[in-house]
C-alpha cells in the first residue's frame, strides 16, 4: 500500500541507489473488468509490458500504482522476463471505478491485460494489497498462474492495518491530502530510514505524497479493508515464495508468516525494512525474485 512517487523516491534514501526509469481470460473463465460479479464498471487497465521471456504479471499496492511500487526493479525483472505491469483503477493512467472495487473482478482484469498481451501464463508478483490479488487470480486462473511471489502481504487485515485504512478513507473523504501524506510517510518506512531523513527530506517526503495520491485510493484501501484470502491459501498449488518486511509498521510481518504456514510448500523469505522495499531495499528485493523465479524455472 501507499504511493511514494518513483521520481522522487531516491533523494529520500540514504543507502540505495537512485531508482531507474521505466521507459483475454481462458475459455469459459470469468469475465473481467466491468463485468465482475457485484464489482464496478471498469474497462481495460493501462497497461505496460517490457522485456522478454516467461511472463511475469505485477499487482501493486492500495494507494500505489506500477511507478510507485516496481520501476525501481523494473530492469532485474525484465533482465530475462516478460512483464505485464497493470495500473489498478484511480492508479497511473487507468481511469477511476465507478463503484467499489471487488477482489474477484480485480483478478480477473489483471489477467486479462496478460492473455491480452499475448502472455498467456505467467508468474504472478503481488505487494501489499496486490499479494491478494496475486492469490485470487491464482485461484480462479490455475491454467494462467505458474507461480506466486507475494511481499508485505496479508489474507485479511487485522485490527491495526484496518485502522489504518479506515483513516486513510476519512482523510481522503476530507480532502485532507497533507494529513494523509504525513501519515503515510511515518507508517510506510521503516523506523531506522525515517530516523535518517533531514528536515528537508522529511517535509519534501510529505509534499511529494501530498502532491501523487491516486485519485483511486479510496476505493483500493475499501478493498484492502474488505479482502479476504484465508480460504484460498490452502487451494494453491504453484511454487509460492512470501516474503516478509521485518521492519513494517503498516502490514505487520506476522501477516507474511500466516500466508507461508497456509500455503502448500510455501517458501519464505525476510527483507529487513518498512513497507517501500522498493525504496529501502530494491535490489535485495529483486535479488530474492530473481532467485525464486531462477530455481524454479518460472
Amino acid at each position: 500500500m501507499a504511493e511514494i512517487p518513483a521520481a522522487g523516491a531516491a533523494q529520500f534514501t540514504t543507502s540505495t541507489p537512485s531508482a531507474p526509469s521505466a521507459t483475454a481470460l481462458s475459455a469459459g473463465g470469468p469475465a473481467a473488468g466491468g463485468a465482475a460479479p457485484g464489482g464496478a464498471a471498469f474497462g481495460p487497465l493501462a497497461t505496460r509490458v517490457i522485456g522478454s521471456g516467461p511472463g511475469l504479471l505485477l499487482a501493486h499496492g492500495a494507494g500505489g500504482s506500477i511507478d510507485g511500487n516496481y520501476v525501481p526493479i523494473f530492469p532485474a525483472l525484465a533482465a530475462g522476463h516478460t512483464v505485464v505491469a497493470p495500473d489498478y483503477p484511480g492508479s497511473g493512467a487507468t481511469p477511476r471505478a465507478t463503484g467499489p472495487l471487488t477482489l474477484d473482478g480485480l483478478a480477473d482484469a489483471l489477467v486479462a491485460e496478460a492473455v491480452g498481451a499475448g502472455v498467456e501464463t505467467f508468474t504472478l508478483v503481488g505487494y501489499s494489497l496486490g499479494s491478494a490479488v496475486a492469490v485470487r487470480a491464482a485461484v480462479r486462473h490455475p491454467a494462467r498462474v505458474r507461480g506466486l511471489v507475494l511481499t508485505a502481504g496479508l489474507a485479511r487485515a487485522n485490527n491495526r492495518a484496518r485502522t489504518s485504512l479506515e483513516l486513510w478513507q476519512e482523510l481522503l473523504a476530507q480532502d485532507d491530502l497533507r494529513t494523509f501524506a504525513r501519515f503515510t510517510s511515518v507508517s510506510a518506512f521503516s523506523q531506522t530510514a525515517y530516523e535518517e531523513f533531514d528536515e528537508a527530506q522529511r517535509r519534501a517526503l510529505v509534499d511529494d505524497i501530498a502532491a501523487s495520491v491516486p485519485a483511486g485510493t479510496s476505493e483500493q484501501a475499501a478493498l484492502a479493508l474488505a479482502a479476504d484470502t484465508t480460504a484460498d491459501l490452502p487451494r494453491l498449488t504453484v511454487p509460492t515464495l512470501v516474503i516478509a518486511t521485518t521492519e513494517d509498521l503498516l502490514v505487520a510481518p506476522a501477516h507474511s508468516r500466516v500466508l507461508a504456514d497456509a500455503i502448500p510448500g510455501a517458501e519464505y523469505a525476510e527483507l529487513a525494512t518498512g513497507h517501500m522495499p522498493m525504496v529501502e531495499r530494491p535490489a535485495e528485493w529483486a535479488a530474492l525474485i530473481t532467485d525464486f523465479l531462477g530455481r524454479h524455472g518460472l
